[in-house]
């Protein structure tokens, strides 16, 4: 190892360890650890732009690891990306740019936000596979524009989450073959040696599982570790994981190669004696030599040319297939071909549907108007009717194709349609399982609110109108559990035309989304197709209205439960009582809307209010206010023909005509 190299990697090992020691929080072992498999990767393989982070062909970097952020910050600001070392010496503070894990959209050059073991890792699957698709979508002979490789620093941790076995192993069957795992194999997690709880062979699960497998025995040599990387870039039909056997928390005298350096600060003494282990000059905080400096910054000048060299060669294709460039154009804008909205579904009122149906037909027109919108089912094709007609199935060896064959991994699913958002040029990437599943994919679906993606989650089965198979499959509290997700836009539509409705709001969101359908069939609501889905893209709006202008009561209703609620308006009719019918399918987008037209859906002078929904009633007291009555399902569900089940438990219209009655005649 040259001088040079040697006092880069003690740059970053010390900034390290000093802004951890600084924050007084922290996790300074994994950064002292893996300097070196990240300095050989950033300064020999990652072609990155410090001064443009969203180059679309740049290499992803991923640190799966995300309690060791600081080895990523320092690699940023040291590499010339827009952090400052002030940032630096804020770590952990707040309204700095270096939070205590990496955060997508926070800190310029953070791919994704990780943390939570595994997810990061899961969700480079899902970058790795948008590279692949996009790279069969626009190259074309002597035009390779998307090429680019996925690298993903992993930790035992990450090794030891289902979520990240789920991924792993799609990604060896899909044959991910520019995804390559670093392994940060340093025999330890936060309680003490790792082999307490992590004995298998690592290396053969992964052959096992149809990756390139190679291992560096000491993680300081860095010319192993870039040998390496090499031969797993030109390992075109698998993913790659490289172990390196490294120590952590290198150069502390008292505390490397113990849980003592994992996630506590190393302290004021230990810093000063890591510092004199490693050679370092002072025992100043925060000190980059010159020369170091100098070294890395270099990335800048390099991936400035990289990125020229690339936009040349896209500025020649764009020449070569103009047609292509403006579908590329177009996808990395997240944007469908114009026209869309006019070729959406439409049925006659009456007809009995399935929203889950409907909502296949509706996926299915936009499909057609964005070729880069793919996504898939967790072995629920059938039912979930999320297929793209005509296009092919992802299969081993083959992932780029519009359907997304993910198997029963509803964790991993979630994460790879992130990290498909995240890559960008994927228009609205989606998944697809039963709603009462959304629980195994719950990290997934959290993570994706928290960066705000515009990915869809797809879930059918809604409610207790599944039927037969009972309470394990019946989703009770699902609904208000997604509702109360930041950033998370949740439909349950009423009928075909509202489900047509809440994707054609989706197609124009900016966040991600939840749409939530039966399994039962609905009847086609009466009324004005333009009108309703005006009326879903505020999120609520009067469905139907007595023909009195006076009202006594608001019936509020979702989903299956609107068209109970309209045969409850009916009732009530024929005792004079004047009803209104509000559907509500979005909660988030009826919140954005102003307060005049709130005021107009759900004047505040009419108090006698009863919601239903075939869910858990918290939270409808938002809108039906202290005396309200929700109607919903506060137990588990029971197995039996839907019909029986909804009677059972009150979901009816003449139990919904009554509780409006008792209110006028309290």
């Amino acid at each position: 190892m040259s001088d040079l190299t040697n006092l880069a990697i003690n740059t970053i090992r010390t900034l390290s360890m000093d802004a951890v020691q600084k924050a007084n929080s922290g996790h300074p072992g994994l950064p002292m650890g893996a300097a070196p498999m990240a300095y050989a990767l950033w300064l020999g393989h990652l072609r990155h732009n410090p001064r443009n982070p969203g180059w679309a062909n740049r290499d992803r970097f991923v640190l799966s690891a995300g309690h060791g952020s600081m080895l990523l910050y320092s690699l940023l600001h040291l590499t010339g990306y827009d952090l400052s070392l002030d940032e630096i010496k804020n770590f952990r503070q707040w309204g700095s740019k270096t939070a205590g894990h990496p955060e997508y959209g926070h800190t310029p050059g953070v791919e994704t936000t990780t943390g939570p073991l595994g997810q990061g890792a899961a969700t480079a699957v899902g970058m790795a596979l948008a590279e692949a698709y996009l790279a069969s979508c626009f190259n074309r002979p002597g035009h390779e524009i998307v090429d680019h490789h996925t690298y993903v620093l992993v930790s035992d941790g990450d090794l030891m989450e289902g979520v990240c076995l789920e991924a792993c192993a799609l990604a060896g069957h899909w044959g991910l073959g520019k995804l390559i795992f670093l392994y940060d194999d340093n025999e330890v997690t936060l309680d003490g040696a790792a082999e307490m709880t992590f004995s298998e062979d690592v290396a053969q699960r992964f052959l096992a599982m149809g990756w390139h497998v190679d291992r560096v025995a000491d993680g300081n040599d860095v010319a192993a570790i870039s040998s390496a990387i090499a031969q797993a870039k030109e390992t075109n039909d698998k993913p790659s994981l490289i172990a390196v056997r490294s120590i952590i928390g290198y150069g502390s005298p008292n505390k490397q190669g113990s849980s003592a350096a994992h996630g506590s600060p190393l302290g004021v003494d230990e810093v000063a004696l890591a510092k004199q282990n490693l050679g370092w000059s002072t025992t100043d905080s925060f000190y980059i030599p010159g020369e170091a400096l100098e070294h890395f910054r270099s990335c800048i000048d390099a991936g400035t040319a990289a990125e020229d060299d690339w936009r040349r060669k896209y500025d020649a294709w764009r020449v070569a297939y103009p047609e292509l460039a403006t579908d590329y154009e177009r996808a990395h804008a997240g944007e469908f071909a114009a026209g869309w909205r006019d070729e959406l579904p439409s049925w006659d009122a009456g007809v009995q549907l399935a929203t889950r149906s409907a909502g296949g037909e509706a996926l299915n027109v936009l499909a057609q108007f964005a070729p880069t919108m793919i996504g898939g089912d967790a072995d629920l094709a059938g039912s979930t009717r999320t297929l793209i007609k005509g296009a092919e199935n992802t299969g081993p060896g083959q992932p780029a194709e519009r359907n997304l064959r993910f198997g029963v991994r509803e964790h991993a699913m979630g994460a790879i349609v992130n990290g498909l958002a995240l890559h960008g040029g994927m228009v609205k990437p989606y998944s697809a399982t039963f709603f009462t599943f959304s629980d195994y994919m719950r990290p997934a679906i959290r993570l994706g609110a928290l960066m705000n993606l515009p990915a869809v989650y797809v879930f059918t089965h809604d409610s207790i109108g599944l039927g037969e198979d009972g309470p394990t499959h019946q989703p009770v509290e699902h609904l208000m559990s997604l509702r109360v997700m930041p950033n998370l836009h949740v439909f349950r539509p009423a009928d075909a035309t509202e489900t047509a409705g809440a994707w054609a709001a989706i197609a124009e969101l900016r966040h991600p989304a939840a749409i939530v359908l039966s399994r039962q069939n609905l009847p086609v609501l009466a009324g004005n197709d333009a009108g309703i889905f005006e009326g879903v893209s505020r999120g609520a709006y009067v469905l139907s209205e007595h023909e009195s202008s006076e009202l006594d009561a608001i019936i509020i209703a979702t989903g299956s439960e609107v068209s109970i609620a309209l045969d409850a308006a009916g009732l009530l009719e024929d005792a004079d009582i004047r009803a209104r019918v509000v559907s509500m399918p979005c909660w988030e987008l009826f919140e954005a809307q102003a307060e005049a037209y709130k005021a107009a859906v759900l004047p505040p002078e009419v108090t006698c209010r009863v919601s239903i929904e075939a869910g858990a009633t918290l939270g409808w007291e938002r809108y039906i206010g202290t005396d309200g009555i929700a109607l919903g399902v506060d137990r588990f569900g029971a197995s039996a023909p839907y019909t029986e089940i909804y009677q059972q438990f009150g979901l009816t219209p003449g139990h919904l005509a009554e509780a409006v009655s008792s209110l006028l005649d309290d």
